[in-house]
């Protein structure tokens, strides 16, 4: 799957968990912010309970975000993330599953990224050692993608 042009390393992908309250409206400012500072959002996936949200974000400039949500005392966390393209779409799916699967790696969740690097669908992974994922991933023939190829 890989070609030539496959980059093996660079800057993980690093996801920003935000704890928003349960109102409407709460989502849009936060995406407001990011915006009137030039950061966009690349990725999402919303866990609601009764009280509370929490947001998991993929942006653009997770330094700028993290810098925003301190000086605002907006409480959030961050984690590196693995990010797989999977050029055939929902049908690799299976065969990215599979190789974990197969390298006994659990996942803790995954959410799709909205913008589409190199024309190709791609795949937000939390898994228990992303390290030890991503060389799981590269040796199925899988490309990776970093910070540097969703920030482009």
């Amino acid at each position: 799957m890989e070609d030539e042009n496959t980059i093996t390393s660079g800057t993980a992908v690093r996801q920003i968990a935000v704890f928003l309250e349960n109102q409407v409206g709460t989502l849009l400012s936060i995406v407001r912010l990011m915006n009137d500072h030039h950061v966009v959002v690349l990725g999402l996936s919303i866990k609601e309970s009764t009280d509370a949200t929490i947001v998991r974000l993929l942006v653009s400039d997770p330094d700028t975000v993290q810098a925003l949500f301190m000086e605002r005392g907006i409480p959030f966390s961050s984690t590196d993330l693995v990010v797989v393209e999977l050029r055939h779409g929902a049908a690799g799916l299976a065969d990215c599953l599979q190789a974990l699967q197969e390298a006994e790696t659990n996942i803790n969740f995954a959410y799709p990224v909205l913008s589409q690097p190199n024309d190709h669908s791609a795949l937000a992974l939390s898994v228990e050692d992303a390290e030890f994922g991503s060389s799981v991933l590269l040796a199925a023939g899988f490309k990776l993608l970093y910070q540097e190829d969703l920030s482009r």
